[in-house]
């Protein structure tokens, strides 16, 4: 989720972006540069809260026509309608703005202060005319304010990602978790993708008094205000959490100025944790006199073969005992649906190990279904390689991707994050035991080899040798690189890793002998 970019930048505007009259001296604006009377005064009505994309558009309209920020009068209205009576409604095409304002208006609109729309205006024009470098000056009292007034958005953000605490209800789609929050600004739509993030696997709604949140697990929507009464009661998870907070309480550092400052007891009555706090503070100095007077004593000794072997009972005996590990591992990277787990029948002769799953698999649950797994699977078919019999899986078993609008973008994965899923990949070959291993593409060489080795160097047959795996192994590209290709290299690359496939038939074919 992200929140609409207000203006769009660029590099500096030319003479004919830039508006051309800087003095107000000069008189009014000319029929061509917008015609009327730009000191005439001009009333802009916005939507209550944090209203981004009114204020874009006035603030476009208004620069096109040369109104300065002394002709205009902000105001917030429930009424319909993006403009007041005196403004105009013909469009007006994007302002080129420095990055850093661009960067800042966003930052400033959800703050509750009604002099914000006319301040981040002031600031506008007089970055479009002449002061492009406005945002340098932090003397300046508009940029010291309005950078005052970004940072208490900022700390709002992250109260409120801090504080927040859900409960969980029960509705007529199931279980359903239900959040009252008081922000000091109007921060809710910028604070949801971040709960969004959190928790994508469960239905929520976060209610304010400005406005409220909810996420269905698939869609992202806003509603309006909400009422505190709406709020279940305390749940068994309330509990558990006050339990745990409470055995981890230190009362030798107890610091009431500390705790105040870092929590601040406004939020406290929405917070099940806070419930305790009195009574552990009164509690905290005869608690602090004790352990003082208690004995020292000697940390039990532990038997290390006892501990090893423990660990080692716990390993996993089978694929299906690795696969319910991996199932209820949290991602390494939130964000993914769901671990996508390998696919194929154990002792397979082929095993063909992918990088990360795509979108289509994370919402599948099965690896290779996405335009990469069917261009694949469409090779596997042309070379004589019967995709049922093989066992397919991925390096990393979670997908990574960053949202733009509403599309999931594949990220590839770190070094750091194949290594961490490393284990899995070799255990789940173990079981498997299949004759010959085929990496595709760079991320599972590195998987499988534990270093980063050329696939234009290295395609074809190759040996992993790693720990206690050693297999006989195929290097390959990834059939995600081929949909990359521009049109005219696409065919030829097509056709070379078809025969590549061949080859692993082949090879797979002799091996079984």
């Amino acid at each position: 989720m992200k929140v609409a970019v207000l203006l769009e930048t660029s590099l500096p505007p030319s003479r004919d972006l830039v508006p051309t009259r800087p003095l107000l001296s000069q008189g009014p604006p000319s029929p061509a540069e917008g015609g009327g009377d730009a000191l005439t005064p001009r009333a802009i009505t916005l939507r209550p809260g944090a209203d981004l994309d009114g204020f874009r558009n006035a603030a476009r309209s208004l620069v096109a026509q040369g109104v300065p920020p002394e002709a205009v009068t902000w105001s917030v209205t429930d009424a319909p309608g993006l403009f007041g009576a005196d403004a105009d409604h013909a469009p007006a095409p994007p302002l080129a703005l420095p990055k850093p304002v661009a960067a800042l208006i966003p930052q400033v609109i959800p703050h509750r202060d009604p002099e914000r729309y006319g301040l981040l205006y002031a600031l506008i024009w007089r970055v479009c005319h002449g002061e492009r470098h406005l945002m340098e000056v932090g003397s300046d009292p508009l940029i010291h304010r309005l950078h005052r007034m970004a940072k208490a958005i900022g700390r709002d953000l992250h109260k409120m990602h801090a504080f927040l605490r859900f409960r969980r209800a029960e509705d007529s789609g199931g279980e359903h978790y239900v959040a009252w929050f008081e922000p000091d600004h109007h921060i809710l739509e910028a604070a949801a993708p971040f709960f969004v993030s959190r928790f994508r696997g469960m239905r929520w709604s976060i209610l304010t008094p400005d406005g409220s949140a909810h996420w269905d697990t698939e869609t992202l929507t806003f509603g309006p205000p909400g009422d505190r009464a709406a709020l279940p009661e305390g749940d068994g998870f309330e509990a558990g959490w006050q339990t745990y907070y409470e055995s981890t309480f230190n009362p030798a550092r107890t610091n009431l100025k500390a705790m105040r400052a870092e929590m601040p007891k406004k939020y406290w009555h929405n917070m099940p944790e806070t419930a305790a706090i009195p009574a552990l503070v009164r509690a905290a100095a005869g608690r602090t006199e004790a352990m003082i007077e208690r004995e020292p004593t000697l940390p039990t000794r532990r038997e290390p073969a006892r501990a090893v072997a423990a660990m080692a009972d716990q390993d996993p005996k089978t694929l299906d005992a690795l696969n319910a590990i991996i199932r209820r591992t949290e991602p390494l990277v939130p964000g993914a649906t769901q671990a996508v787990l390998g696919e194929g029948p154990v002792g397979a002769t082929i095993a063909f190990v992918g990088e990360q799953p795509g979108d289509q698999e994370d919402r599948q649950g099965r690896p290779f279904v996405g335009p990469a797994g069917q261009l694949l699977s469409r090779a596997m078919a042309e070379a004589g390689i019967d995709r049922g019999a093989s066992y397919l899986t991925n390096a990393v078993k979670h997908f990574k991707f960053e949202e733009r609008g509403k599309r999931r973008i594949h990220q590839k994965p770190t070094a750091g994050e194949v290594s961490h899923y490393r284990w899995w990949l070799d255990r789940e070959l173990e079981f498997v035991a299949p004759k010959l291993v085929v990496a595709l593409g760079a991320t599972a060489v590195l998987a499988l080899t534990g270093k980063a080795v050329p696939i234009t160097r290295a395609r074809g047959p190759f040996r992993f040798e790693r720990h206690d795996n050693r297999f006989q192994g195929f290097i390959t590209v990834h059939p995600s690189y081929l949909l990359r290709l521009p049109d005219e290299a696409k065919e030829e690359a097509y056709a070379a890793f078809v025969d590549d496939l061949r080859r692993v038939e082949a090879l797979g074919q002799e091996l079984a002998a």
